[in-house]
């Protein structure tokens, strides 16, 4: 077919077609339907059960809804409107209170998603884990990713003390 040019192509059509007659697709036909060889068609409803399994069901099933009704991230955000900033939580509802390594074995802690002021914020971070540690970790405030970096592991705190005042 590769070498049939597009006349060669059409001559071979019309030479198919003028070698099907009328009376040899009727015999085809009559023959097919009547025949002693074709049985004609044959409906099985016995193995219509198996096709009832992949039917999906008719119109939209509600969720089975639990008699108690559970936040996603343990704890829903109740936030106070006299506090003069705030956290938003993540898209997964957790509060966004992440641990870091930088430089190999510099352990930080970043606080995310934080909208208002944030240097208040800063100061409560630093008071809540002066009082927790007895020490005053080393913070970083960066005002253009709106995110506060303290130097340890303070995660858990954190997420304690953000879920505590409501965030």
């Amino acid at each position: 077919m590769a070498g049939v040019g597009y006349l060669g192509l059409r001559n071979a059509i019309q030479c198919l077609k003028s070698a099907r007659s009328t009376a040899s697709l009727q015999h085809y036909s009559a023959s097919a339907a009547a025949g002693p060889h074709y049985p004609g068609i044959v409906e099985s409803t016995d193995e219509y059960r198996f096709v009832e399994r992949l039917i999906p069901p008719p119109g939209f099933q509600s969720p089975q809804t639990p008699a108690v009704p559970r936040p996603a991230a343990g704890h829903p955000p109740q936030r106070s409107p006299s506090l003069p900033c705030a956290v938003r939580r993540s898209r997964m509802h957790n509060i966004p209170v992440y641990t870091d390594i930088t430089h190999g074995n510099r352990k930080m802690t970043v606080i995310r998603k934080i909208s208002g002021d944030i240097w208040a914020l800063e100061q409560e971070v630093k008071s809540y884990l002066t009082q927790v540690t007895g020490k005053c970790p080393p913070t970083q405030v960066n005002e253009v990713t709106m995110s506060i970096r303290v130097k340890g592991y303070y995660d858990t705190e954190l997420k304690a003390w953000l879920t505590e005042k409501g965030f």
